[in-house]
């Protein structure tokens, strides 16, 4: 029998290396879930297509592509939040958005979504099949644009072309992972040579677009004498092994990052498209290197902006610079780094009290028990801040988040890609108790596939970074607050254990116990839900802000809640002042 145009595609993702399909099947998917039942790649059932999505993502930035699918009109709706995910993140990633027969199109039908318009806003690339000579050309060029532009393409398919005999095109149907070098012109490295050479003191900021040049920036940065920050995404990376390093900045960050980069003569960002302009420097110089020269620019006014590879153009920089020999920058940026990191400990050591225990204490926790080269997966909200502030990178260990996009409920689903893509790691997932709320239902695609994915609860019962959101704009915390299930019960109704944790005492054995187990595990830790994650520069609307809204706390008869936030924050006040 010749084979369909199902079965066709399934052989051109086998040829490309893939090796799972992320998926909720039904209707119009159902021809390309038979012929992947017939391949070697896997067909893995989530609950929610946002979580196929999520879990694609995840697998993507870890292995370099992956796929998901979701069948008309409300699949394709499912997936859009975990699609934006992967595109604003830069990860490569297909979607196959299978859709209504094509001779009901535009007759308003059942589930009718239009492809093309839907996904438009997140895609590098959006193309409807709706011809057997299009296939190959089209799933071809959609992979291409995915692995060379760095994002999602989506193809739009629908259900009875799927079912259509294949026929084979005459063009290319091999997908071609380049690696060219690019680096800036000789002219430009002068340039920049002669400016960094010139300055006495320099700061490096390193984002997700310098992880594979961690040597090079530790070899630049000794021969400078150069303080490096990074953010969030560049964490894992360039934190290892790094003597000069001084932490992150912006609104998870602390305040030596912040402070190297404004007392610095230059600042040199590279790989970093980081967001937040109030936390760049204004008054020193600024060179910005990165690989897509559309970014250059656009947070900070620019010395120079230079287009390349930063490990190629670190590479190719440094026979042009001169070794510097004063150490007073440095050593001073170093020295207040210290202090930052041992004021950051004060609330490690006050591990806080019976279902108010310090998220930071359990985050440190963790990191001193997890293996050395495991992957964490961190909610957006207050986890983003403890995975940010304690959990350290070792050179093995990666970090996955919503980083770009912000959503809520990213930490589980991506916990589900990893652990399929990498068995042999341990899989830790940092959830807030807002954002496993959010996607519950996929902890049973957890039992399902037998992931032996860990799941750190902190449950703090509100929504903390919207909290503090609120509270530092001078508005009272309202609607904030969660009631939960029993997170450890609902693991258990889910096939896998599940333990709540209550009191600070038991947080170090709970989590051996959690780690060691050899399967799936669900830790409910009840954290202080006053704890706040204050960004390294305070200004002084933001504690007006706060001196409001406690204010209207206590006008509110809310003193307890007002003492408690104190409380649980004064160090932390302190140090950031």
């Amino acid at each position: 029998m010749a084979k369909n145009i199902a079965e066709q595609i399934v052989e051109m993702l086998e040829n490309a290396g893939v090796k799972r399909i992320y998926a909720v099947t039904g209707d119009s998917l159902n021809h390309l879930n038979i012929a992947v039942k017939k391949s070697s790649i896997q067909w893995i059932h989530v609950r929610h297509e946002e979580v196929g999505a999520y879990a694609a993502a995840a697998e993507a930035e870890l292995d370099g592509f992956a796929v998901c699918a979701g069948s008309c009109g409300p699949g394709h709706v499912h997936l859009i939040n975990g699609v934006y995910e992967a595109h604003r993140s830069h990860i490569p990633m297909l979607v196959i958005a299978s859709t209504i027969p094509s001779d009901e199109m535009g007759m308003d039908y059942f589930q009718e979504t239009n492809t093309i318009k839907l996904f438009d806003d997140c895609s590098y690339y959006n193309q409807m099949i709706t011809r057997p000579e299009q296939v190959q050309r089209t799933i071809q060029t959609a992979i291409q644009h995915a692995i060379s532009k760095k994002g999602v393409a989506v193809i739009g398919l629908p259900g009875d072309v799927s079912e259509l005999d294949a026929e084979e095109a005459s063009t290319s149907a091999q997908i071609f992972k380049t690696n060219p070098v690019i680096r800036p012109s000789d002219d430009e490295l002068n340039s920049l040579a002669a400016l960094i050479n010139e300055n006495k003191k320099v700061t490096l900021y390193c984002g997700i677009g310098a992880s594979e040049a961690s040597a090079e920036v530790i070899e630049l940065s000794k021969l400078l004498k150069a303080p490096v920050g990074y953010s969030f995404r560049g964490k894992m990376a360039i934190q290892p092994n790094n003597a000069n390093e001084i932490g992150l900045t912006g609104l998870l960050g602390f305040p030596s990052a912040y402070h190297a980069m404004h007392e610095a003569d230059v600042v040199v960002l590279l790989g970093t498209d980081f967001p937040y302009q109030k936390f760049m420097p204004v008054k020193n110089k600024i060179v910005q290197i990165d690989e897509s020269p559309e970014r250059l620019g656009r947070r900070a006014k620019l010395e120079m902006g230079l287009a390349g590879d930063i490990k190629q153009t670190i590479m190719a920089l440094l026979p042009l610079l001169k070794e510097k020999t004063d150490l007073d920058f440095l050593n001073e940026q170093l020295a207040f780094y210290e202090k930052v990191k041992e004021n950051q400990l004060e609330y490690v050591k006050d591990f806080g009290k019976e279902d108010a225990i310090q998220p930071e204490y359990v985050a440190h926790t963790l990191d001193r028990l997890a293996k050395k080269d495991a992957i964490f997966t961190v909610d957006t909200g207050m986890c983003c801040v403890w995975g940010a502030r304690f959990i350290t990178g070792t050179g093995e260990r990666k970090m996955l988040g919503s980083f770009n996009h912000g959503s809520m409920a990213n930490a589980m689903p991506m916990a589900i890609g990893a652990s399929l893509a990498h068995p042999d790691k341990q899989i830790i997932a940092m959830c807030g108790d807002g954002g496993l709320s959010m996607l519950l239902g996929d902890m049973a695609t957890i039992f399902q596939y037998k992931l032996p994915i860990k799941l750190i609860v902190f449950n703090n019962r509100t929504l903390g970074m919207v909290k503090l959101e609120m509270e530092v704009g001078g508005m009272p915390d309202n609607e904030t607050d969660m009631i939960n299930p029993d997170f450890a019960l609902v693991a258990q109704a889910m096939g896998y254990p599940g333990k709540n944790v209550h009191k600070p005492e038991d947080v170090e054995t709970a989590i051996k116990e959690c780690l060691d187990h050899n399967g799936p595990y669900l830790l409910n830790i009840f954290t202080n839900p006053n704890a706040l994650a204050l960004p390294p520069k305070i200004e002084f609307n933001q504690v007006l802000g706060m001196t409001k809204s406690m204010a209207q706390l206590m006008l509110g008869g809310k003193m307890d809640e007002v003492l408690e936030t104190v409380k649980s924050n004064y160090k932390h006040i302190k140090g950031m002042l």
